[in-house]
């Protein structure tokens, strides 16, 4: 490119565009599962593209990693052992060893190449993948959360892209019953679940499978995300046994780490849902 141009997904069920101004491509591979492609933008730093959709950028992941790790490890009495299932950039891993009481996190992705683009552009968001505590499998996570043995885990965290593709399989009873039996009774699943303002009935969806499957609480929390369709998004925590959604406010106030968008302030706000996210998910 010998001038900048505009790079743009066009997300069809809102009938909305994400867009960034980019100068180059930077790589591009096709894995066995999908193309991954890298640009380098005028202002948003480097910027990941899955099968056309926008997956990360440099200036705005700090948003998505940071609420699909704190909420959930800060609402947890004393999280030790966490799986994230996806989250081959990284970014996740990151945020989840900064708390000094995980002793071990698994990060399961399917595709190997998204992790190795991530190391070669995203450097910042890898910086934990060489803790003692981190273990980077790349294997089917669906088969991963089947094997693990019952009541194993604290947190599990499904960082995976939209529910197409190799995603699929991550958003129904099936898989959420895995991840049931895999969590100790006071455990908490967390999976990104898309725009509250514009897919309101796929997160109505999902919680229904969650509840299918034998989770009975759940707390979807918004945030905000330029680089995602109507730059909106959310996570959705889920728990068994009637457990509520108290979190450890005062521990999350005096966190021993650095955040840039996460406090105990915003996790507070986030459960505070919007009379059309309360009245569509009750």
């Amino acid at each position: 490119m010998t001038s900048p141009t505009w790079l743009y997904e066009n997300f069809e069920p809102s009938g909305s565009a994400i867009g960034f101004r980019i100068t180059r491509k930077l790589d591009e591979v096709q894995s066995p599962f999908q193309k991954i492609e890298v640009f380098e933008s005028t202002d948003w730093g480097n910027v990941m593209l899955i099968d056309g959709a926008m997956m990360v950028t440099t200036r705005d992941n700090f948003l998505y990693h940071e609420m699909m790790s704190h909420p959930a490890l800060f609402t947890h009495p004393d999280p030790k052992q966490v799986v994230i299932i996806g989250g081959g950039d990284c970014g996740t891993l990151r945020e989840v060893l900064r708390h000094p009481g995980v002793e071990r996190a698994v990060q399961c992705d399917i595709d190997e190449q998204v992790t190795r683009m991530s190391e070669k552009h995203f450097p910042e968001l890898c910086e934990s993948n060489g803790d003692p505590r981190a273990e980077v499998l790349f294997d089917d996570g669906i088969a991963y959360m089947a094997n693990c043995a019952p009541g194993s885990l604290d947190v599990v965290i499904v960082d995976a892209t939209d529910p197409v593709g190799p995603a699929v399989g991550l958003f129904n009873k099936a898989f959420f019953e895995s991840c049931f039996r895999a969590l100790k009774d006071d455990g908490i699943l967390v999976q990104q679940s898309e725009s509250p303002l514009v897919l309101l009935d796929l997160i109505r969806d999902m919680r229904a499978e969650m509840g299918k499957a034998g989770f009975d609480s759940f707390q979807t929390l918004p945030f905000p995300q330029p680089c995602y369709p109507s730059g909106w998004w959310s996570c959705t925590l889920a728990r068994k046994g009637g457990r509520g959604f108290d979190f450890r406010e005062a521990d999350a106030a005096a966190k021993v780490f650095e955040t840039k968008y996460y406090s105990a302030g915003i996790h507070a706000a986030a459960q505070v849902m919007p009379p059309f996210m309360a009245e569509a998910l009750g």
